[in-house]
């Protein structure tokens, strides 16, 4: 029962990682375009983080990306140190990436994590994927982004067509309002695409340990624990990846401020209802791709993007080596 209670607060440290990690996704181009400050920002992000525990569970009423998650890994071969394992590997990346304002993916970080402690268990065999699962996954690190652009694109391009005769200061006046709209509409879908990962790993834990008997048994505390600690981990801010993701990527007014955030937010809910984890990351950035391409593609930095890229291609491998690595000490001295 103890190593269960260490593995859910290693779950709630992740899903507070998490939050601060990704504040970026939802803040950064509120920010960057001036229409909140920093503070006030990371508290509007963190009200509808937490809001999306209500969307979730009363709209679409299941936790289908949690179960997703949880999955990933065929039941038999789930075991505490295993998830253990992969938990302590996706906090250390998470912080690492951070620390050198890197804004990689806690969705892949974690099902790497899960999935590289789960095969060192099974002595190096991947029979243990559930491919059916993580396939699908592994296609959205490409499909999210490209989407989120190509609809960033076409939003851009409508609204530029649409106000083009508008009095310029008047316009910029209603898009800054209307950033509070989209900035507040891709919170909520990053507290319910990212919320249910840590939730799917509990249930997962729950489930091994012999708590309960089914991922779908798992008790109401748990998805609300799990929304509220990544909005608390919003509130902590994650300014290092705001500048990467505001301003080194492209230049962004608050017309593609609404036009980036709301694609994203599309994305985002669209993915939830098909219960495939995307990465917020990947999605956002891919988004401000899209609005930076509409004024001229020598408007998006390629040089950083690239290297985000790199970060997207190597998160998953890496956390699931690092898992690895930590499953064979924990299993060393665990018994």
């Amino acid at each position: 029962m103890t190593f269960l209670v260490v593995i859910i607060i290693l779950a709630f440290i992740f899903d507070y990682i998490n939050g601060f990690h990704d504040a970026a996704n939802s803040i950064a181009t509120i920010v960057s375009t001036k229409v909140l400050t920093p503070f006030q920002a990371v508290l509007w992000a963190a009200l509808f983080n937490f809001a999306a525990f209500f969307v979730s569970k009363y709209i679409y009423g299941e936790f289908k990306v949690g179960n997703t998650i949880a999955k990933s890994v065929f039941e038999e071969f789930i075991t505490l140190k295993v998830i253990f394992s992969g938990l302590v590997a996706a906090i250390t990346w998470n912080l690492l990436t951070w620390w050198y304002g890197i804004p990689s993916s806690s969705s892949h970080t974690l099902i790497g994590g899960f999935i590289g402690a789960a095969v060192a268990n099974a002595h190096g065999s991947f029979a243990v994927i559930n491919f059916s699962k993580v396939l699908p996954t592994v296609y959205f690190i490409v499909l999210a982004p490209f989407i989120g652009m190509v609809v960033a694109f076409l939003i851009t391009v409508f609204i530029v067509n649409v106000s083009k005769r508008a009095n310029p200061y008047r316009a910029e006046n209603w898009f800054k309002r209307l950033q509070l709209v989209s900035s507040a509409a891709f919170s909520l879908g990053h507290g319910g695409n990212d919320a249910q990962k840590v939730m799917g790993i509990i249930a997962a834990a729950m489930v091994a340990h012999g708590s309960i008997g089914h991922l779908k048994d798992v008790p109401d505390w748990v998805p609300f624990a799990c929304f509220t600690a990544i909005g608390l981990g919003t509130l902590s801010g994650g300014w290092k990846i705001v500048k990467t993701m505001g301003t080194r990527i492209t230049k962004v007014t608050p017309l593609e401020g609404v036009s980036a955030e709301t694609a994203g937010a599309i994305t985002l809910y669209m993915t939830e209802s098909l219960g495939i984890p995307v990465s917020t990351t990947h999605t956002i950035t891919g988004s401000i791709i899209g609005v930076g391409a509409t004024k001229r593609l020598s408007a998006v930095r390629w040089g950083v993007t690239v290297n985000l890229l790199w970060a997207w291609i190597l998160t998953i491998p890496i956390s699931a080596a690092l898992a690895a690595v930590v499953f064979f000490i924990v299993n060393f001295f665990v018994k």
